[in-house]
């Protein structure tokens, strides 16, 4: 990394094509926000959570904003592609950049395990007799594949992916408002928005088992920043980054918080249970059988999406710990079509466990990759916080330049959201369910120690924190 990386704002030439237009990274954006934990895991929220869960998605969904805000101003300070680990390394040490450049990596590794996973279990809505473990793998290769060819094709997916969700979503509001409004349907006597407190009231089992199902409900946000990933191959970061992160309050508001205010008005709380997703229910509930078997394709879509984006950031965050020398230089290399091919070929190696976990446990397989993947997209969104915390305070000192989109607050909401994620991380370990992906973390954790030490005796220059090579730290003029 040079000094002119750093100290200009300006995106370095990191060989990527940059193939991603503003549609491209709009719907990226979109979809990054509408996973399988809306459209498979709010059904085991609702029956903990009841209607109450409407509530924890908007609490948790203004926290997402803010962490975007954060790494909003960090990315127009500095769009590269391996963003977070890029900023950890900056502004907290070169350990804290392979430990979340390696964590991150783990995290969609677990997250693309888990929409394997998903998919497999959609398809067992048309086909029952086929075992979990081949759909998982025919979907394995196939995204494989595609990822490999070019940026462009996973934009063009990406982008056909997430306007089937966000067409299904908008399509499940209006028909619920319509029944809601004009009584039409099987479900038109008993739909009503007293369905929201009738049944034992707003929070039926309690607070405490409300704020239990924020750790199911931030997992369902994992992914909304992708859109940091995307920078190094963005055509226009400067306008698209910012365009896509300021649309985040509405359409968490839409497609999270209102989808489901209409979903449990048409459909009453206690008919929900885990497995089973609101959306089909909800369908069902109205009576459009053909209606269920397309939101049950469109949660498949959902999964695939989710999958696709794993292995486009996997590959990409393999080849940002390459070139700093925290991975096998190997990983640098890309291929002729411009795409990390071999750090892909090596995560979808990994995501093949999730098919292993799937012939040997495919009732718990989903419940044991959606706990660690949380835990290490709650890391990843620390590292952020924590990282655009000493940024903001380099800025007011006047050692390095003010971003050109700064996050509302200054570091204020950033301290508000870290308590909050320290928050989820106790749940986490109150749960004794869930409680098993921080012993799996600390495992991480301690086999990441060990590479670093490894790592350290080896090549003594890469561990060692970056001022020196960066040029020191040019003073800038004082903002704020």
């Amino acid at each position: 990394m040079t000094s002119a990386q750093v100290d200009t704002g300006k995106a370095p030439e990191e060989g990527y094509q940059r193939g991603l237009g503003s549609r491209q990274v709009q719907m990226i954006a979109i979809g990054g926000a509408i996973g399988v934990g809306l459209f498979l895991g709010a059904g085991a929220n609702i029956a903990k959570a009841g209607p109450s869960l409407i509530l924890m998605y908007a609490l948790a969904g203004l926290i997402i904003f803010f962490i975007m805000r954060a790494l909003g101003e960090l990315l127009l300070y500095r769009p590269v592609s391996g963003s977070f680990a890029e900023y950890s390394r900056e502004f907290l040490g070169p350990f804290f950049g392979y430990f979340t450049g390696w964590t991150y990596w783990l995290m969609w590794v677990v997250t693309g395990m888990a929409e394997l996973t998903a998919a497999a279990i959609y398809i067992n809505y048309w086909f029952p007799g086929i075992p979990q473990w081949v759909t998982a793998l025919v979907f394995l290769i196939v995204l494989f594949v595609a990822n490999l060819i070019s940026v462009k094709l996973f934009g063009e997916i990406e982008f056909w992916f997430s306007m089937v969700k966000v067409t299904a979503i908008i399509g499940m509001i209006v028909i619920g408002l319509g029944v809601l409004t004009f009584g039409f349907s099987q479900a038109g006597d008993t739909a009503a928005v007293s369905n929201l407190w009738e049944f034992d009231g707003f929070f039926p089992k309690g607070v405490g088992s409300s704020l239990m199902t924020l750790q199911g409900v931030m997992f369902a946000y994992l992914a909304v920043e992708l859109v940091g990933v995307t920078a190094g191959e963005s055509e226009n970061p400067e306008k698209t980054l910012p365009k896509a992160i300021n649309t985040l309050p509405w359409r968490i508001a839409l497609f999270y918080v209102g989808a489901l205010t209409v979903i449990l008005c048409v459909v009453k709380w206690t008919e929900f249970a885990p497995g089973v997703s609101p959306f089909v229910a909800a369908f069902a509930k109205i009576g459009i059988p053909a209606g269920a078997g397309i939101v049950n394709f469109v949660v498949l879509t959902a999964a695939l999406s989710s999958c696709n984006s794993g292995m486009y950031s996997t590959g990409r965050m393999l080849r940002t710990l390459a070139d700093n020398g925290e991975a096998p230089g190997r990983f640098s290399r890309l291929s002729a079509s411009k795409t990390p091919a071999l750090g892909i070929f090596v995560s979808v190696v990994f995501m093949g466990i999730g098919v292993v976990l799937n012939y040997v446990v495919p009732e718990k397989a989903f419940g044991y990759v959606t706990s660690v993947a949380t835990a290490a997209g709650i890391w990843t969104w620390l590292m952020i916080l924590i990282s655009h915390v000493m940024y903001r305070r380099k800025v007011v000192a006047g050692r390095l330049p003010a971003s050109s989109f700064p996050a509302p607050g200054g570091s204020v909401c950033s301290y508000v959201a870290i308590a909050f994620l320290l928050f989820v991380t106790g749940l986490i370990a109150y749960d004794a369910d869930a409680r098993v992906c921080l012993y799996v973390m600390a495992g991480w954790a301690v086999a990441l120690g060990i590479g670093w030490a490894v790592l350290k005796n080896r090549n003594p220059q890469v561990t060692r924190r970056g001022d020196d090579e960066l040029g020191g730290e040019p003073q800038f003029e004082k903002v704020g």
